[in-house]
């Protein structure tokens, strides 16, 4: 159906080149060609048409020619746009996946949510909704979907708990509204216990308001620097981006401002309220997950020379949204706007207006960025996210690591461990120790744990290769069995070598089963690099100023 779909979308798409934008009359004379087209398909083509979903495979078609953030909801999906806002859902407030069995469960309940208060645990297999029994055929948005719903209503679940003897489980769960925290985690660090650390994870209406009852908290503490980790947060309102800024810059500074497509669209958006802690120093952590609303925050701070940013180099979504009603209570986000940090630069990394020959798109290369300056002279770029001032490398991932996660090893052992360890002591203070470590290597069946590791398959291209140009002599195939076999290791030597980032993925399965999210990221804290090298940075007032000053300055 999607063939016969896409050259009636090339009438109608509304993504004219930079060049031409098309008249009232080619957009008409294009809704009238589709509608044509459509009504005979739907009229005559051989089998039965499902036109709902062939006119959404359409608008989706459509809107994804023009940019990955530019979507439509239908009626059904509304839900989730009021969500992006909200940081609201209505459901039972649990992440679900798949196991390796291909089964649906239960893995992470929240905190005081309805699936905890009514009994569901982290690893429980769901068998039965209601009436609808959960197959392996069952994908985790199915059955997402039937475990939302209006806040009051009532479900009940059918669960299998591993490791358990009375392992059928009847729950019954009244849905609530889940909200899930913007601020999971705020604390002390640092060797004197005056560095604040804030967690934000979304970019809410509520955002602001979080940050600050944290930072109020921390600030009563005592503390004499802040950690803003923004880590993976996707980002969020425009709006609750400018008000946490104003929380540490002065009342009237500008942060961001936005341009349509008409130049008199042009807005500006400056702090409003007196700041909170205006001269506190600061150190912002991000990376490639921090997009869009976070790379505000970021962004603007670091051409304030506010703050300090370390980690890696942000996302690059310099693209405004906003949702428009539709008819039948649908909507669409629609990108509107670009937006413009104080030094001038835009961040976005892909122009989806210039596609190559097949349709893709590629990130700005650094030589075509231009220089732009901050408040202090510094040299910051455009045109591909916010580069750190501090560069920390992320947790090195391979595919050992990626096998034991993907399919779901540290779940199943933090199920079998969880049944057979009743407490852990504080879990935020939880570490894989030597015994909990063998434990786990124990657990991983050889026979089953299978991980193609990829200089194997570099050493194969590598001998096709050298067999086709005619280089695979006797000497050659010798030196590559040689190394072959100095490369070869059991897997109790790969784990070992791995145990650092192993330890990491245990104790972000396990923890959330004592003391759930919060308990979690404060016993990850030994294990964020960026947050490790931030805090060194923050207490070493020198070094923090050296990097806020203009290059010259630094010699």
């Amino acid at each position: 159906m999607k063939k016969l779909l896409i050259p009636l979308i090339a009438c109608v798409a509304l993504t004219a080149s930079a060049k031409t934008r098309s008249s009232k009359a080619e957009i008409s004379r294009g809704i009238d060609i589709f509608s044509s087209v459509f009504r005979e398909v739907q009229l005559n083509y051989v089998d039965t048409l499902d036109a709902k979903k062939a006119i959404n495979t359409a608008i989706t078609y459509m809107l994804d020619e023009i940019d990955p953030y530019t979507e439509y909801y239908s009626s059904e999906d509304t839900d989730d746009l009021a969500q992006l806002s909200t940081g609201e859902y209505g459901g039972v407030g649990s992440v679900i996946n798949k196991g390796r069995d291909g089964r649906v469960r239960f893995s992470e309940p929240y905190e005081n949510t309805p699936s905890w208060r009514a009994g569901a645990r982290a690893g429980d297999v769901i068998l039965q909704i209601d009436s609808v029994k959960i197959t392996k055929d069952f994908t985790v948005a199915k059955v997402s979907e039937l475990l939302r719903g209006t806040a009051g209503t009532t479900l009940t679940v059918t669960v299998e708990r591993p490791y358990d003897p009375d392992s059928i489980k009847v729950l019954t769960i009244e849905r609530d509204k889940i909200h899930n925290p913007e601020v999971p985690y705020y604390g002390t660090l640092g060797p004197d216990g005056k560095v604040g650390y804030i967690v934000l994870t979304a970019f809410t209406e509520k955002a602001p308001q979080a940050v600050g009852e944290a930072l109020a908290d921390l600030l009563k503490r005592g503390i004499t620097s802040l950690v803003i980790d923004l880590q993976g947060n996707p980002g969020g309102l425009l709006e609750s981006a400018v008000e946490i800024v104003g929380l540490f810059v002065d009342k009237g500074t500008e942060v961001v401002r936005t341009r349509g497509r008409d130049p008199r669209s042009e807005r500006i958006y400056k702090t409003t309220h007196r700041p909170v802690a205006p001269n506190l120093p600061i150190a912002v952590l991000i990376n490639g997950g921090s997009a869009s609303s976070a790379e505000i925050v970021a962004g603007s701070l670091q051409d304030l020379d506010r703050a300090v940013m370390v980690g890696q180099r942000s996302f690059g979504k310099g693209l405004v949204q906003s949702s428009r009603p539709l008819p039948y209570n649908g909507a669409v986000k629609l990108t509107v706007a670009k937006y413009y940090i104080p030094s001038g630069r835009l961040i976005q990394a892909i122009d989806y207006s210039r596609r190559n020959p097949d349709g893709s798109v590629a990130r700005t290369p650094d030589s075509l960025t231009t220089v732009y300056r901050t408040i202090h002279g510094r040299e910051v770029r455009d045109g591909g996210g916010i580069t750190p001032d501090v560069k920390v490398e992320p947790i090195k991932s391979n595919r050992l690591l990626y096998t034991v996660q993907s399919e779901g090893w540290d779940i199943d052992f933090a199920n079998r461990f969880a049944a057979t360890h009743p407490e852990i002591g504080n879990p935020e203070e939880f570490t894989v120790t030597d015994t909990i470590f063998n434990e786990f290597k124990a657990f991983l069946d050889p026979k089953e744990f299978k991980f193609d590791k990829s200089y194997e398959a570099f050493l194969k291209t590598l001998r096709e290769s050298l067999e086709s140009e005619g280089y695979l002599t006797d000497t050659v195939k010798t030196s590559l069995a040689g190394l072959e076999h100095l490369l070869q290791r059991d897997l109790d030597e790969d784990l070992d070598l791995n145990r650092r980032e192993l330890s990491y993925l245990l104790i972000d399965a396990i923890v959330p089963r004592y003391g759930f999210r919060r308990a979690a990221l404060a016993a990850e804290l030994p294990y964020n690099e960026p947050l490790q090298r931030a805090v060194e940075v923050l207490t070493d007032p020198e070094a923090y100023k050296k990097l806020l000053s203009p290059a010259e300055s630094k010699k």
